[in-house]
């Protein structure tokens, strides 16, 4: 536990559980050869967004980090952020994982050194897990985070967010395909679409899902997650059509073009919480859609996983 760094409230109008990682982002700064620290992870990117777009629901990220000074660090950053800590255990012996980002021509890439981060042990508590599970009313989890877990974590992941489902939890799952995280595209694709088994909203990028699942097209990964047990889908494609499959009915949403794109890091992110938000707020699949494609919209025209949002932009 960590009370130094907690900030949860009960009295919220909902609360968001995030399970996952965060990592130390060095992104490039102003002069050649100069980094910028930054904390960020795409579960922990939703976490925040979350928060920023609904002050008054609780926001709690559910990971694991060490016990040196840039896990302290990280901490005090969520928590100044109003994310919840209180579940984002500690370990002696392994620190927080880190990538940067390398910049040539305005084209970005990634190296990641995660090998040996603490979030890769976050669910080896079954009982922290499903205490942290029990006080949420939407949990959150990717495909990234299934990936950095070892088999007996992914078993217990799934076990503790079945139950959780079973109990009432509205669970979203992002199937967020990175191929580099598995030992086989066929060990990430059984993996993702067992998560997906257990989740009520699965929001896939039809990108990724038409290479490494071999759909022929959006209506192809609609179908798939929905016979997985989902039932709500919505398939993202970036700048261009949405399309969704909700309580039996199904549509298609055009997003407005976005004023500029600068960064799109945090793009699918952003969209989740914006989408999640939204479709608690309003219970309107199509309002919820378009308001991700706002957040992601904004969020694609700064630089950086975390960007300030204007008040009132959903």
């Amino acid at each position: 536990m960590n009370s130094e760094f907690s900030t949860s409230v009960d009295d919220v109008a909902n609360r968001f559980v995030s399970i996952g990682e965060c990592m130390v982002e060095m992104a490039p700064a102003a002069a050649a050869d100069e980094f910028r620290l930054g904390y960020a992870g795409d579960t922990f990117n939703t976490a925040w967004y979350v928060k920023m777009l609904a002050p008054d629901w609780g926001s709690r990220f559910v990971s694991r980090v060490g016990r040196d000074s840039v896990s302290d660090r990280m901490l005090a950053m969520m928590a100044q952020s109003g994310i919840e800590t209180e579940h984002v255990a500690r370990d002696a012996d392994r620190s927080v994982g880190l990538y940067l980002i390398s910049l040539k021509d305005g084209e970005r890439s990634f190296s990641y050194w995660r090998d040996g981060s603490a979030a890769r042990r976050l669910a080896d508590d079954k009982a922290m897990l499903s205490k942290a599970m029990a006080g949420g009313d939407i949990l959150y989890f990717t495909g990234i985070t299934m990936a950095i877990l070892d088999a007996a974590g992914r078993d217990t992941l799934i076990e503790v967010l079945g139950n959780a489902r079973a109990a009432g939890k509205r669970i979203v799952f992002d199937s967020n395909l990175r191929p580099r995280l598995w030992g086989s595209t066929q060990e990430m694709t059984a993996n993702v679409m067992r998560a997906a088994g257990i989740s009520d909203v699965v929001l896939p990028s039809y990108d990724d899902e038409a290479d490494h699942f071999g759909d022929a097209d959006m209506d192809a990964t609609l179908a798939r997650y929905l016979d997985a047990g989902a039932g709500t889908v919505v398939v993202k494609n970036g700048a261009g059509e949405i399309q969704y499959a909700h309580q039996g009915v199904r549509g298609k949403v055009v997003p407005a073009p976005a004023a500029a794109i600068v960064d799109t890091t945090s793009a699918g992110d952003s969209f989740n919480a914006g989408f999640v938000v939204g479709l608690q707020k309003t219970g309107d699949i199509e309002r919820a859609i378009k308001a991700g494609a706002v957040v992601a919209g904004h969020v694609i025209g700064q630089k950086g996983a975390l960007v300030p949002l204007p008040v009132g932009l959903i």
